[in-house]
C-alpha cells in the first residue's frame, strides 16, 4: 500500500516502521502503567486489542473469537483493565468493548473490576449507546452491586448532560436512585455528582437551577461549592468565579486549598498572572500548602504571559517546596518554552524526562510537535515522530489529527499513510477527522486505491466515516470506473447503520441520484 506513495516522495527521508511490542497508553489510564506482570500483560494486551479492533463488525459475533484466543483460565483483572483502556484510547466500537467486558465478567475466575466497568461505561456513553449503558448498569446492580461507584454514576450523567436535555439528565439521576443504586439513600455525595455533570459540560445555568432546586433536600458542603466554582472557572468567566467565591463565603463555607487552586487557575488562564501570584501569597498566609498542581498551574500561567524567567523560577522552586516534579510540571514548563520559541530548551527538557524516567504523555508530544511545526518544519516533526514510534507511543486523537493535517499540507502523504498504518497496526481505530484529511490528500494526488483501503479499514472496525470523505471518494471512484469498490463501501456503510445509527455528518451510503448507475 505504501510503495506508490513512497515513490512520490523518494527524495524525502522515510520513517521506518518499528514492529516492537505495544505499550498501552498510560497517559489516559493509570492502570496501563502498572508494573506488575508487565512482560505477560503487554503481549496479551497487544494481541487482544488488535483482535478486537480488527474483528469484522457487525458481520460476526466477537464471543467465539474471544473464546478461541482468550481461554477463561488466562483472564486476569489487570489484563481486562488494560485492554478496555486501550480500546477507549483507540476509539474502538462500543459494542465490541461491551462484548469483551461481558465475556470477561462471565468467564473469568477472578473478581470483576470497578475500573473495567467504568471504562466500559465510558466507551458506551461516548458513542451514545445509552440504552446499552443502562442495561449494563442494571445488570451489574443485580449481579455485582459492589462494582457500582460514584464514578460510574458520574460517567453516565456527564455524557447524558452533554448529549441530551436538562430534563433527561434529571430523569437519569432519578433512575440511578430507583433502578441502579437500589436501597441506597442518596445524599450530598450523589448530589455533587449531579452538579458535576452539568459543570463538566459548562452548563452553569442548569447547574445553578439544580443547586437552588435541590438544596432543601441535600445539604451542600465545601466540595459542592468547589464543584460549582470549578464550573464557572471552566466557562472562562473570572468575574463569575469571584462572585461565586464571595457567595460561598457568605453562605458560611470556608475556602480550602482546592478553592485557591481553582481561583489561581482562573486568573492564569485569563492572563492575570499577577493576581494569580497574589492568591498564592494569600493561600500560604492561610496555611494552605501549595501542591504540585498549584505550582504547575502557575508555571503554565507564566508561559501564557510569556514570562519564561518566572516559569523557570517556579519550576526550580518545586524541590525547595518539598514537592516532586511530575509529568504535568514538566509539560507546563515545556509549554512555556514553546510559547517563547525556545524549542531547544523544550527538547532538552523532554530528554531530561526520559533520563529521569518521567513519563512522556500525549500533552508532552502535542506541545513539542506544535513547537517544531512553527520552528523547524517538516524535518523537525519527522525526527520527533520517528523517536515516538521507536518508543512505541500511541498519540491521542487531537495530536493524530494535527499531525495528519500537517503531513498532508506539506505534501508528505507518505508520512500520513505511515501514521495511519502505525495506528492500525497498534490496534487503534484512527478518528474520522484523520481519515477525512488523509482521504482528501490521497484523492487529490490520484491515489484513490490507498484512500479506499484506509476508508475500508475504518468501516471494518465498526466506525463511521464522514459524509464529506465518502462523497469525495465516491466522486473519484466513479471517475476511475471503480464501481465495485464503491458498491463495497456502500454495502459496508449500510450494514454498519443497522447496528450503529449514524450521527450528523456521518456517511449514509450512495446518494439516490447515483443509484441508477448500478441498475
Amino acid at each position: 500500500m505504501l510503495a506508490l506513495i513512497f515513490r512520490l516522495n523518494q527524495n524525502h527521508t522515510q520513517i521506518p516502521y518499528k514492529t516492537t511490542s505495544y505499550i498501552p497508553c498510560s497517559t489516559t489510564f493509570k492502570f496501563c502503567s502498572q508494573p506488575e506482570s508487565r512482560s505477560h500483560v503487554t503481549i496479551n494486551v497487544d494481541t487482544l486489542t488488535r483482535i478486537i479492533n480488527e474483528h469484522p463488525f457487525p458481520h460476526q459475533p466477537l464471543h467465539p473469537t474471544l473464546l478461541h484466543h482468550l481461554p477463561p483460565s488466562t483472564i486476569s483483572t489487570s489484563l481486562v483493565e488494560n485492554v478496555l483502556g486501550c480500546l477507549f484510547a483507540s476509539h474502538s466500537n462500543g459494542l465490541k468493548a461491551l462484548e469483551f467486558f461481558n465475556y470477561s465478567l462471565n468467564h473469568s475466575h477472578n473478581p470483576p473490576s470497578t475500573v473495567s466497568l467504568n471504562m466500559t461505561l465510558h466507551i458506551l456513553t461516548r458513542m451514545r449507546y445509552f440504552d446499552k449503558a443502562w442495561t449494563l448498569l442494571k445488570d451489574i446492580s443485580r449481579t455485582h452491586p459492589s462494582l457500582l461507584t460514584l464514578k460510574s454514576m458520574s460517567i453516565v450523567l456527564s455524557k447524558i448532560a452533554k448529549f441530551q436535555s436538562f430534563e433527561d439528565t434529571l430523569d437519569a439521576f432519578r433512575r440511578m436512585e430507583d433502578e441502579v443504586f437500589v436501597g441506597m439513600v442518596f445524599g450530598t455525595d450523589e448530589f455533587n455528582v449531579l452538579l458535576k455533570a452539568f459543570c463538566t459540560q459548562r452548563q452553569m445555568k442548569e447547574a445553578r437551577s439544580v443547586f437552588v432546586k435541590m438544596v432543601p433536600r441535600f445539604s451542600p458542603n465545601t466540595k459542592t461549592m468547589n464543584i460549582l466554582l470549578l464550573g464557572f472557572k471552566d466557562s472562562g468567566d473570572v468575574t463569575s468565579v469571584e462572585l461565586f467565591y464571595h457567595e460561598m463565603v457568605r453562605r458560611g463555607f470556608s475556602p480550602d486549598g482546592v478553592t485557591y487552586n481553582i481561583r489561581i487557575d482562573a486568573y492564569c488562564k485569563k492572563g492575570c498572572f499577577g493576581d494569580a501570584l497574589r492568591l498564592l501569597e494569600e493561600m500560604e498566609c492561610r496555611n494552605f500548602a501549595p501542591t504540585i498542581e498549584t505550582v504547575t498551574t502557575l508555571i503554565h500561567g507564566a508561559g501564557l504571559v510569556q514570562n519564561k524567567g518566572k516559569a523557570w523560577q517556579l519550576f526550580n522552586e518545586i524541590t525547595s517546596r518539598n514537592l516532586v516534579a511530575d509529568t504535568g510540571a514538566y509539560n507546563a514548563l515545556i509549554a512555556a518554552l514553546v510559547r517563547t520559541k525556545d524549542i531547544e530548551s523544550a527538547l532538552s527538557l523532554m530528554d531530561e524526562m526520559v533520563d529521569k524516567h518521567i513519563e512522556l504523555d500525549s500533552v508532552t508530544y502535542h506541545t513539542v510537535f506544535l513547537g517544531l511545526m512553527r520552528s523547524r518544519g517538516i524535518e523537525g516533526v519527522s525526527e520527533l515522530y520517528q523517536k515516538m514510534t521507536q518508543r512505541n507511543f500511541v498519540l491521542k486523537t487531537r495530536t493524530v489529527v494535527m499531525l495528519m493535517k500537517f503531513f498532508c499540507q506539506n505534501y508528505r502523504l507518505d508520512l500520513g499513510v505511515c501514521l495511519w498504518k502505525y495506528l492500525v497496526e497498534k490496534g487503534c481505530c484512527p478518528h474520522a477527522h484523520a481519515l477525512d484529511l488523509l482521504v482528501t490528500g490521497l484523492c487529490s494526488r490520484g491515489l484513490v486505491q490507498e484512500a479506499f483501503e484506509c476508508s475500508k479499514q475504518m468501516l471494518e472496525r465498526g466506525r463511521h466515516m464522514s459524509s464529506a470523505a465518502f462523497l469525495m471518494l465516491e466522486r473519484f471512484l466513479l471517475q476511475t470506473g471503480n464501481m465495485d469498490k464503491l458498491k463495497e463501501l456502500d454495502l459496508m456503510i449500510k450494514k454498519l447503520r443497522s447496528v450503529l445509527p449514524p450521527s450528523r455528518g456521518h456517511a449514509t451510503g450512495i446518494s439516490t441520484s447515483r443509484v441508477t448507475i448500478f441498475k
